[in-house]
């Protein structure tokens, strides 16, 4: 997602700043902009759209510096506009900031700042900050925003400057990554490694709830309580191509390794911590269409579709409206049947996806309302669309979808419960209770990342390696998991695989079960998990190979299965984000093994946008 990249020495800062700016395009942005500290004064300059409206507005302002940070954002608080754009100041333009994440209490430090007689310029969470680093600012800019820190929840990485310490800039690491580059006589901050590349390869990693001073000569770094901590310098070694990666072999794996900022990415300004109301600013006028609607349509091609099936669970459940669930190149030649009042909501990564595209217009035709769930700004669907959530996963680069399907699934659940909200099905102690459920899915994904010893060892396995079929197999709301995690194995391993809702497997899959077909079965607690447990007895005493995906401590499951792969407890509703990480982590490393191009599968395209 966004970029931060900051630079303090001799040289120019705005070079170093749009040369590292450019190396982080590929995480997509809509907006950029920089500060520099020069001459006692701050300046900056900032551009709605690509780096080249800034650097063609540079072009004709001189702003040599040597002090300075720059940031590209991609819009989550507020539209796309140069005033929400980063960097963003105090209310004399004395201080600058710029951030990644999510200030999840900034309503309530903007209220409490707005009775103080501070004045806002943008609809950003980012502003708060700089506002409140202020009113701690007694000179000392390293103490002024530990103690602004102190009073904020959530997520962020940042970088900070004043026109009053220009021998210093400070940096502050919660959630969202940020490394310090040590050079000779200069300092660097970046958001990714390959920004600063270029420039050295002595790096620091700040870790969770670390503040840092940036010197010229070095770097110092406390706590948020100010406890010193020595600064661990590592070289980087890896090539440029190896830096976009982030030192992961493979962006598959990198994706993978997003996912619980994603999640948060994509809560991110639509829940309020403090009254549990979920925002959606994007839909727009189709707020009173999916209010009042008699039926919804999902539309959506592959692993969208999946996410698809998730959503139709979640919507009958929480706004009890009812939701099909079609792929999109059959929806536009079925000649559907949409009633008045209906809503269709297509589901794609690109927002350029052909048949979702064409399946949106034949809806449109038809009298429907279209809101979009989509990760792309300004694609055809989003502009097609009479609203659009977007998922905020930031670009994928990987042909096998990851992230961009937990943002699908994440957004859903929040419509959801808008819907639930919006046409009183739900009351507002339901959804307060529901988000915070949501608000604990990003460290749960975590933990799932951070526990794969198990996945590891399955994928060496022979069993797990080397068949030519496996079957997935799920119910409730992970049936769709199933039909997801056999396509993510078939799709990079080039194992035949089929996932089934589990009820089904004696109705032709269970003739298939012999001692060389692994079952991979989603056995999470749930109301329906007795039933599932009966189905993984069924297959075990046809001496079939059970993998189960089974909830932490679950002896039950264990008891009846070959090797089982633990994940957080989590609500049914929300599982299918928590189970997604284990089963794309088992598909990739069993695909690594197999020694195949996981980023490039044969015949795979990222965006679909012919028939």
């Amino acid at each position: 997602m966004c970029g931060i990249v900051g630079y303090i020495g001799d040289g120019n800062a705005v070079e170093v700043v749009i040369s590292g700016l450019r190396k982080l395009e590929y995480r997509g942005y809509d907006s950029a902009g920089i500060a520099v500290v020069r001459n006692g004064r701050l300046d900056a300059l900032k551009q709605r759209g690509k780096l080249g409206a800034l650097e063609e507005a540079l072009a004709r302002t001189d702003l040599s510096a040597p002090v300075g940070i720059g940031h590209t954002r991609w819009a989550t608080h507020g539209s796309p506009t140069e005033a929400n754009a980063h960097p963003h100041f105090d209310a004399p333009m004395d201080i600058a900031v710029v951030h990644n994440g999510i200030i999840e209490n900034y309503q309530a430090l903007r209220k409490r700042l707005a009775a103080d007689g501070v004045e806002f310029r943008s609809q950003t969470d980012t502003e708060t900050l700089a506002h409140l680093i202020r009113t701690h600012f007694k000179g000392d800019l390293f103490a002024a925003v530990q103690a602004a820190l102190r009073e904020v929840h959530g997520a962020y990485a940042i970088a900070v400057v004043c026109k009053d310490r220009p021998d210093v800039i400070i940096a502050a690491r919660k959630g969202s990554p940020l490394i310090i580059g040590l050079g000779e006589g200069e300092s660097y901050i970046a958001s990714d490694v390959p920004a600063i590349m270029k420039y050295t390869r002595k790096v620091v990693y700040l870790d969770n709830g670390q503040v840092a001073e940036v010197r010229r000569d070095g770097c110092r770094i406390e706590t948020l309580d100010g406890v010193h901590i020595e600064a661990r310098i590592e070289h980087i070694d890896w090539d440029d191509a190896a830096a976009e990666k982030d030192g992961y072999p493979h962006f598959m794996l990198k994706e993978i390794h997003q996912q619980p900022d994603v999640i948060r990415n994509t809560l991110h300004g639509r829940v309020s911590a403090d009254s549990g109301d979920i925002v959606l600013e994007g839909i727009g006028e189709g707020h009173e269409a999916l209010r009042t609607c008699s039926r919804i349509f999902i539309v959506a091609c592959g692993t969208a579709w999946h996410a698809g099936l998730v959503g139709k669970r979640l919507i009958e459940k929480f706004a009890r409206v009812p939701v099909e669930v079609d792929i999109a190149s059959e929806f536009r030649y079925r000649d559907p049947i949409i009633p008045e009042g209906s809503v269709v909501i297509p589901i794609t990564q690109s927002g350029e996806t052909a048949d979702t595209l064409e399946a949106i217009r034949v809806a449109k035709a038809k009298g429907a309302r279209v809101i979009g769930i989509v990760n792309v700004v300004g694609s055809s669907i989003a502009r097609e669309a009479d609203g659009v959530i977007y998922t905020q996963a930031g670009p994928e680069i990987g042909v096998a979808s990851t992230k961009a399907y937990t943002s699908q699934l994440t957004a859903l659940a929040l419509l959801a419960l808008y819907l639930g909200k919006a046409r009183g099905t739900l009351t507002g102690d339901d959804v307060r209770e529901r988000v915070a459920q949501l608000r604990e899915l990003p460290g749960k994904v975590q933990w799932c990342l951070e526990n794969q010893d198990t996945i590891r060892r399955c994928a060496t396995d022979p069993k797990y390696r080397d068949p030519q079929s496996a079957f997935f197999m799920g119910r409730g709301f992970n049936f769709p998991s199933a039909l997801e995690g056999a396509l993510k194995l078939k799709e990079i391993s080039y194992i035949h695989a089929e996932g089934y809702g589990a009820g089904e497997m004696k109705h032709g899959p269970i003739a298939l079960i012999t001692d060389r077909v692994p079952m991979i079965c989603i056995a999470v607690k749930s109301p329906i998990y007795e039933k599932m447990i009966s189905n993984i007895q069924e297959i075990r005493a046809r001496s079939g190979i059970i993998l189960s995906i089974a909830t932490e401590g679950d002896a039950e499951a264990a008891r009846h299965s070959d090797d089982v792969i633990f994940v957080p407890e989590c609500d049914e509703a929300f599982s299918p984000i928590v189970v997604a990480a284990p089963l794309q982590l088992l598909s990739y490393y069993i695909a690594v093994n197999r020694g195949c191009d996981v980023d490039q599968p044969r015949n795979l395209a990222k965006s679909v946008t012919v028939e």
